[in-house]
């Protein structure tokens, strides 16, 4: 129910919007999990966000947790993200440290053969405003704003091949983004939303390799919405490091 509340939401949201400039960009990823323990282990996450032509970066993400495994089904994770993003009016970037916290629920079906998640993430963003003082660009102030993410992503089982270490799967995801309390960052509560469609690789049950195709719907403080069309690389591994 209330994945389709927020579903309707986000399209009576983009249906009405008057201006939406829209653009051609390319996402590269590594997300990887490390399992030191049963119980414990540590995240680590990179994410290079370019252009259309790749030419220019708009955004460099960088994400350290640590994770715990509350059971086989739910798994808590807080940890740190440093962001830079391209300001395109004064073509310089500005900071972010962000704080966040996250319970992630899992659950397989279809014989454990589909997976699917449900990702509620809350963050603390401290991001920075650049601008010109005496002819330079530096930063003039810090903005703090809240923000929760709701993520429900699901992994549809499609073959295994010969080899028996791989499997071919189809992504299918969405992620709402949602701005809480007063703040100088996006006053408007919702701040964005992303899906995305793709296949993946699972290989040794170790490594996933995704390419997609993502929507992702801005909408900012001021001006025009904007809609990026991304095509999404991600490489995603899960280690163990400890002798089961």
């Amino acid at each position: 129910m209330i994945k389709k509340i927020l579903l309707l939401l986000w399209v009576s949201t983009v249906g009405f919007a008057q201006e939406i400039d829209h653009n051609h960009v390319n996402w590269f990823a590594y997300i990887g999990q490390y399992n030191v323990s049963k119980k414990w282990g540590y995240h680590i996450e990179a994410q290079f966000r370019l252009d259309g032509e790749l030419n220019r970066s708009n955004q460099n993400l960088f994400r350290l947790g640590g994770y715990y495994n509350w059971n086989n089904k739910v798994t808590l994770t807080a940890g740190y993200g440093l962001i830079n993003t391209l300001s395109p009016q004064l073509n310089d970037y500005f900071n972010e440290d962000r704080i966040w916290e996250q319970v992630q629920i899992n659950q397989k079906w279809n014989d454990q053969k589909n997976f699917f998640i449900n990702r509620f993430r809350l963050e603390q963003r401290f991001v920075d405003k650049i601008g010109v003082v005496d002819g330079s660009i530096e930063k003039t102030a810090t903005n703090f704003q809240n923000r929760l993410r709701y993520l429900n992503r699901n992994l549809f089982h499609v073959t295994d091949f010969k080899s028996g270490n791989e499997e071919l799967y189809i992504v299918l995801q969405d992620e709402v983004f949602m701005n809480l309390g007063e703040n100088n960052v996006n006053s408007k509560f919702f701040d964005q939303n992303r899906f995305l469609v793709g296949f993946g690789i699972h290989y040794k049950k170790s490594i996933r390799f995704e390419v997609a195709y993502m929507n992702q719907w801005i909408n900012p403080q001021a001006g025009n919405d904007v809609m990026n069309h991304a095509v999404s690389l991600t490489l995603f591994q899960n280690l163990i490091l400890y002798k089961e």
